[in-house]
């Protein structure tokens, strides 16, 4: 029996590069990912894709929130443009960037949807990265201005909040050189970037709190969560060890990187010898900096089965994928928040969930999506099993409410609720949006 709180959250997301457009309008700043699709002619992204305009949201938010209200939504995660506020990432403030999120905000409420901000989700102002981006300590102390700023801005209005977005992707593009801002580090540069987006995340988050001090305060990490290839005891407990191990896979992409310092003050005893290297010149005072989080935000797209022995299992052959070719295994709904909620103890909010279908308009006019519908069907029953275990879960932010930009990839992949159009900017609200406006009319309940 599919069951959530009375007081679940249930809302969508999108970010503030994949979605705005208006890239140099009304005195914002450059940040990478312009520098990344603009720089040799957009060569880093598919098709030369950029989001000079994306879903031109910068100018058709109102539309969009009557769209968000059509179909029920309750909350809606953005993402702050940096440079938009401060262009060049800690100096003058532009007050036209302050005046579009207040009225942003402003509209959301008056719209009975609650604003949900997150502070970085990848687009770094450019200046900032010419003094060295994330591998520079000092740009803790310019989060933490601009994260003073933007809690005095929605003073009394705003109440969730998310410092950083994805830690291991924007190491990525510190490491790997596949997003912004496009760089190849050796690793001991990379563990000295999250220690950077530690104590910026900390630094946030006593900001805002200095603010709003009965505002809720999370970060959203990403990396592998592990589900038990069979549900057993045994594999339940191989996964549980395995989501945690920083010698499964990429050390980079696990949650133990992120939280168990701000949770714990310490990394995990798996750590690579890169990371061990690093923990043992890190002060006392740098731990003592350290900010718990009020929740954690998780970003579900797939899971990685694991036997008893905590061993990964083999996807089948003919196994579903998405459009973007990802597997689909809901039962990491389950498992990852259960698991995260049982290491550190704290409140979780799924703050990305859906998937890209290659998604049409139909002859009559409309986007069908049946896909779209089993796969969050799938994945909520599976996250109302988290609940009924006892995993509090605050809420599900669907990824996401609009088409839009999705990074090295273009606008190759369709993840949106309503359908965009980019040659028109027309909105199409897809089948599924219907079908998730009926799930949060029912507080999930159409699901049985």
């Amino acid at each position: 029996m599919v069951q959530f709180p009375s007081d679940f959250i249930w809302g969508a997301a999108c970010a503030a590069y994949q979605c705005e457009g208006a890239w140099d309008a009304d005195g914002k700043g450059p940040n990478i990912w312009d520098d990344f699709c603009h720089e040799l002619k957009g060569h880093h992204v598919r098709n030369n894709d950029n989001g000079d305009v994306a879903c031109d949201s910068y100018h058709r938010y109102r539309e969009d929130i009557a769209l968000m209200k059509a179909h029920n939504i309750r909350a809606y995660r953005f993402s702050i443009s940096w440079a938009r506020v401060i262009p060049d990432g800690d100096g003058e403030v532009n007050e036209a960037g302050l005046r579009y999120y207040s009225d942003l905000v402003d509209a959301l409420i008056e719209n009975g949807i609650e604003p949900m901000v997150t502070l970085f989700h990848w687009d770094l102002p450019s200046a900032l990265q010419r003094k060295g981006g994330w591998q520079n300590r000092d740009i803790v102390k310019a989060f933490e201005r601009y994260a003073t700023l933007i809690a005095e801005l929605f003073k009394g209005r705003v109440k969730q909040y998310m410092t950083i977005n994805e830690p291991p992707c924007v190491v990525l593009g510190y490491r790997v050189g596949v997003l912004a801002p496009g760089l190849k580090l050796p690793d001991e540069e990379c563990i000295r970037i999250f220690h950077n987006m530690l104590l910026a995340h900390s630094a946030g988050m006593r900001a805002i709190k200095a603010v709003e001090p009965d505002a809720r305060v999370g970060i959203v990490p990403c990396g592998k969560l592990c589900y038990p290839e069979t549900d057993t005891p045994e594999n339940r407990e191989a996964a549980y060890r395995a989501t945690f191990d920083m010698g499964h896979g990429d050390w980079t992409f696990t949650y133990s990187t992120l939280l168990d310092p701000l949770v714990f003050r310490r990394y995990d005893e798996s750590a690579p010898e890169v990371v061990r290297r690093f923990a043992a010149t890190i002060p006392d005072s740098d731990w003592a900096l350290m900010e718990k989080p009020d929740f954690i935000g998780i970003n579900v797209y797939e899971g990685e089965p694991v036997d008893g022995a905590g061993n990964t299992v083999k996807h089948p052959v003919g196994m579903p994928l998405t459009a973007c070719k990802w597997p689909i295994t809901p039962r990491v709904m389950h498992y990852g928040p259960t698991n995260v909620y049982r290491r550190y103890g704290l409140p979780v909010m799924i703050t990305e969930n859906g998937l890209s279908c290659n998604d049409i308009v139909f002859l009559d006019g409309q986007v069908h999506d049946p896909k779209r519908i089993d796969f969050l069907t799938r994945y909520l029953t599976e996250l109302s099993k988290a609940v009924e275990e006892g995993t509090p879960v605050l809420g599900y932010l669907q990824w996401s409410i609009l088409d839009n930009f999705e990074w090295a990839s273009g606008y190759d992949e369709r993840f949106g609720l309503i359908y965009v159009d980019y040659a028109t900017q027309q909105r199409i609200p897809k089948d599924s949006a219907r079908w998730y406006a009926k799930v949060i009319e029912t507080n999930g309940a159409c699901l049985n």
